[in-house]
């Protein structure tokens, strides 16, 4: 094999191998570090203490804590979001584990691999059936094989108290460090009458995709759904402050010039669907623009008929040297326009449309000449990706 394929396999396996920067602050990691060590602590303290006055001051010299009581510290307090360390799941997961290394022990006979293979096994199912699914369960099941463990008990003291304790450990110390925990699995709805944010997806598409990807996800739907809104939002604005008005903008660019007619200029209108017609010189230089609003105000100025008949009276020809109203498109424009360069960015122009309440903007090139023009649609296209 040559040495460059080689190569190129084994940048392809780190790549696959190596892991991830963590996406947490030294903060974070303290605080998570401290939490699992206190839970840790009082969990150990508070069940020996609970074994002395059950089971007599013989029974304090036992530690009284079970391995995966330290699997378990690391997902309350490291990822108290995730559905894998909310309570349930902490306190099922290990008890009904804990509870199937043992019936494995009374029901099966072989060699301990063979039962701590089975014990694991059904921990999982069961904690699947029971919606209480927690990887430190898999330990507690093959730790009842691998110690010989056939006391009913021990699946309560311990393991049930010690998974308790940690929770409720937990709780305190995530709320007063600023986690949420217990962290709610399913959304509430909306209240009648309280208008939600509006957002690119809702509840049944992202229940869609989860359902197609069926894997379990260690991350809860609505900080899921949040996260995705929140990455989905940073790179519209992203691409908006990337994009340029040349990108974006409509081209070419129907115009007309000072002595159009009105009947032509609206005809124009209708035509192409359009709402507003730039107004240029002989070289192509912005002198006004005339809207479908134009033509509105201009016609409310005629004779008190509807205004289908004003608008009407207005775009018909005079025909006359003299006439008491507008006949040409200069007449009627506006003359003041606001303009936009052709290399400026799109996020710096989403204010106009947004709090001038402008619906179409003329982008000017070199020497100040129209090139296109930049509408709300094409605002939305360029947020949506369809552009």
């Amino acid at each position: 094999m040559p040495v460059t394929a080689v190569r190129s396999a084994l940048q392809v396996l780190w790549h696959q191998l190596r892991p991830a920067p963590m996406q947490v602050d030294l903060r974070e990691r303290l605080r998570a570090s401290a939490g699992a060590a206190l839970g840790i602590l009082l969990a150990g303290l508070a069940t020996a203490a609970a074994a002395r006055g059950w089971l007599g001051p013989t029974a304090a010299a036992s530690p009284w804590l079970v391995a995966p009581l330290g699997a378990s510290a690391v997902l309350v307090f490291c990822v108290p979001a995730s559905p894998l360390a909310q309570p349930w799941a902490v306190v099922g997961g290990n008890t009904v584990s804990a509870l199937a290394g043992i019936a494995t022990l009374h029901l099966l006979h072989g060699p301990v691999w063979a039962l701590g293979a089975v014990a694991v096994g059904s921990a999982i199912a069961l904690m699947f059936l029971l919606r209480c699914l927690h990887p430190p369960g898999g330990a507690s099941a093959l730790l009842m094989v691998l110690t010989g463990t056939t006391a009913w008990g021990f699946a309560a003291l311990p393991v049930a108290f010690n998974s308790l304790l940690l929770v409720l450990v937990g709780t305190a110390y995530n709320r007063l460090s600023g986690r949420r925990y217990p962290h709610a699995q399913v959304s509430l709805p909306v209240a009648a009458g309280v208008s939600a944010t509006p957002q690119r997806f809702g509840e049944a598409e992202l229940d869609a995709v989860l359902s197609r990807y069926n894997q379990v996800l260690d991350v809860p739907r609505d900080d899921l759904a949040e996260l995705l809104h929140e990455a989905e939002l940073l790179g519209y604005r992203n691409r908006m402050h990337v994009l340029r008005c040349s990108e974006v903008m409509t081209q070419p660019v129907i115009t007309v010039v000072y002595g159009t007619s009105l009947e032509e200029a609206w005809d124009l209108l209708q035509q192409h669907q359009i709402k507003a017609l730039p107004v240029v010189d002989r070289v192509q230089r912005i002198v006004g623009i005339v809207t479908r609003s134009d033509f509105l105000r201009a016609a409310e100025a005629g004779l008190h008929q509807g205004l289908a008949s004003r608008l009407q009276n207005l775009l018909k020809p005079s025909h006359t040297t003299h006439s008491d109203k507008p006949e040409v498109v200069g007449q009627i424009m506006t003359r003041h326009v606001r303009v936009a360069s052709h290399d400026r960015p799109v996020s710096e122009v989403l204010p106009y449309f947004a709090a001038s309440g402008h619906h179409h903007l003329p982008i000017v090139g070199e020497q100040a000449r129209l090139v296109g023009i930049l509408t709300q649609t094409d605002i939305v296209k360029a947020l949506t990706h369809e552009s």
